[in-house]
């Protein structure tokens, strides 16, 4: 009997280890961290279709929206570290609430401006260095299957899509590439955007496939995002696969595992 009641006890405790190793993972990834699947190729090429990554949500703070119990001991936000141009954040669309993932382009009290294509903040055009074409094959990419667009359209299945690529480099000395894909775009001359004060702007690195703070809400942007909507910044890819499912296996970018998000 007395060994019944040890192996009980002993099975017991098993289960309350296990029990506690998931509240502690979820935990974990409800107030530090938050997986991120890329669904679409808006910031090619620092982000592709299939990049999968985990966010870190303390990067900017803590905030009761992030918290998961009722009676948090706090309300707004506490600040770790201010957005800095050039992070990679995802944040809640602004009416929507649906995550998306962009780059962090204008602080508040920035002017954003873009002009033939080219990105002016504060009145002065960031320097722009030509790149070699950012390539890929014409394909169905990710679960939902969308195509790619491409600067040389018409490209059949199979055939290789290009685009023009350039290397930015923004005030503060953040350097990463952008895309191009067609001149004279609907984007490509903006008015100028001032950020209010406590938000963001907003911008693709895919800069002819992003509905970003250039859009109004009303037509599908997400426009200036306010504070409290950042949910954390991206800094590295963790896996990536180019296929439809992430069991082919035979589609994973081993190449882009464990890489640093510019």
């Amino acid at each position: 009997m007395a060994e019944k009641i040890k192996s009980d006890n002993g099975v017991l405790e098993w289960v309350k280890t296990i029990v506690y190793a998931l509240i502690l993972a979820g935990l974990i990834r409800t107030i530090f961290f938050q997986p991120f699947w890329i669904p679409s190729g808006s910031m090619k090429d620092t982000l592709l279709i299939g990049d999968f990554l985990f966010v870190n949500k303390m990067a900017y703070g803590y905030s009761r929206h992030s918290c998961p119990f009722s009676m948090c001991p706090f309300s707004g936000r506490i600040l770790a570290r201010a957005p800095e141009r050039g992070d990679v954040v995802v944040f809640k669309h602004p009416v929507s609430k649906a995550d998306f993932i962009k780059r962090l382009i204008g602080l508040p009290g920035d002017r954003i401006q873009m002009k033939n294509g080219v990105l002016h903040i504060n009145g002065a055009p960031v320097a722009l260095e030509p790149a070699t074409d950012f390539t890929e094959i014409m394909d169905r990419q990710g679960p939902v299957g969308n195509t790619p667009r491409c600067e040389n359209e018409p490209v059949d299945t199979g055939e290789t899509c290009i685009k023009s690529r350039s290397r930015e480099t923004l005030p503060g000395g953040v350097t990463h590439d952008v895309l191009n894909i067609v001149d004279g775009g609907f984007v490509d001359n903006t008015k100028v955007f001032t950020v209010p004060a406590g938000e963001y702007f907003f911008m693709g690195d895919n800069r002819d496939n992003s509905r970003d703070s250039r859009f109004s809400r009303g037509i599908g942007g997400v426009g200036f995002v306010p504070f409290e909507n950042l949910v954390g910044r991206a800094d590295r890819v963790i896996f990536s696969s180019a296929g439809r499912s992430i069991l082919y296996f035979w589609t994973w970018r081993r190449d882009r595992f464990f890489e640093a998000i510019e």
